[in-house]
């Protein structure tokens, strides 16, 4: 493998961070972030003779997607245990819809291989971005951007006014708009 020695454990807390900060919290009593995790690193060391990358990005942009997948899967499986499944049919899109919002927060449709990976690139970048804001600033730009929640439910969920709430996700959109790189 001509990749640098990276090992997909290397990459834990990143796909943890993206896997809480993908997973609706509605979902989390259902689901558990870790697990996902664990299937996906099982998944990447099992099919590593597939990685052609490179860098660290590639690294990334490969479990991502393998995380994102083991992510809709869970959801779609949760689905299936539940009495009521058109109600968790229509959660199971949460986190496809989560990914379409961080992606439309980048960048407009873009077609070309090149385009593509620039997406991937500026996905991870704003992953990384996001783990670098506080806690508080993080979960509010999380809830609002990836879920779609209005202010007043996030304002219930982290037991803040919404004038509060809506100054945090402020502070974290800008801090946001400060750490990324401007696009080419």
């Amino acid at each position: 493998m001509d990749s640098p020695r990276r090992a997909p454990e290397d990459f834990r807390d990143y796909l943890a961070n993206l896997a809480r900060w993908r997973l609706d919290p509605r979902l989390r009593s259902k689901l558990d972030p870790d697990d996902v995790v664990q299937q996906t690193l099982l998944e990447a060391y099992t099919g590593l003779d597939q990685f052609r990358g490179q860098s660290e990005g590639e690294w990334k942009a490969w479990l991502r997607r393998i995380l994102l997948r083991n992510l809709a899967n869970a959801v779609r499986d949760l689905g299936r245990l539940k009495r009521d499944a058109g109600r968790e049919r229509s959660l199971e899109t949460v986190i496809e819809e989560s990914s379409l919002r961080l992606e439309a927060l980048l960048a407009a449709d873009q077609s070309s291989p090149s385009e593509r990976a620039q997406r991937q690139e500026r996905a991870v970048q704003l992953e990384e971005a996001l783990a670098t804001l506080p806690e508080a600033q993080r979960e509010v730009v999380v809830l609002r951007h990836l879920h779609d929640w209005p202010l007043a439910d996030i304002s219930r969920h982290v037991g803040r006014s919404q004038s509060a709430v809506a100054g945090l996700l402020h502070r974290g959109l800008t801090q946001l708009r400060n750490l990324l790189p401007e696009p080419e």
